[in-house]
């Protein structure tokens, strides 16, 4: 179980540094703007904002990372602070932004979780 909670927390960690990548570095472009059926108007006037929101799903990325690496206790409660964040998150921005956030961020995030503390 120890394994598939890894490649669980692995999986979520790559899922951020992706919409990393998509909100900080590609908003503007083809692939940013579909991936909030934005037009290049709309994508320049929430480019600071996605920016912004891009940096804070890095450090969940980050931070899940450091809970892969780091010995235990440490790596473990990394793992638990980061996946509750990102569940929390997922949770929010379901509630406020769009509902598909739910099962894209929120659902990973929990599986993962559910996996961690099974597997501790």
């Amino acid at each position: 179980m120890g394994i598939l909670a890894n490649v669980l927390v692995a999986l979520v960690a790559a899922l951020h540094f992706y919409i990393l990548v998509m909100e900080m570095f590609l908003w503007q472009k083809k692939p940013g703007m579909s991936f909030h059926g934005f037009d290049a108007e709309m994508a320049k006037r929430t480019a600071p904002m996605a920016a912004n929101q891009g940096l804070y799903n890095g450090f969940l990325a980050a931070g899940l990372v450091w809970g892969l690496v780091a010995g235990d206790p440490t790596g473990f409660r990394a793992q638990v602070f980061f996946l509750s964040c990102v569940i929390v998150a997922g949770v929010y921005g379901a509630v406020t932004a769009n509902r598909r956030i739910l099962f894209a961020q929120a659902l990973p995030g929990a599986l993962a979780l559910a996996a961690v503390l099974i597997a501790q």
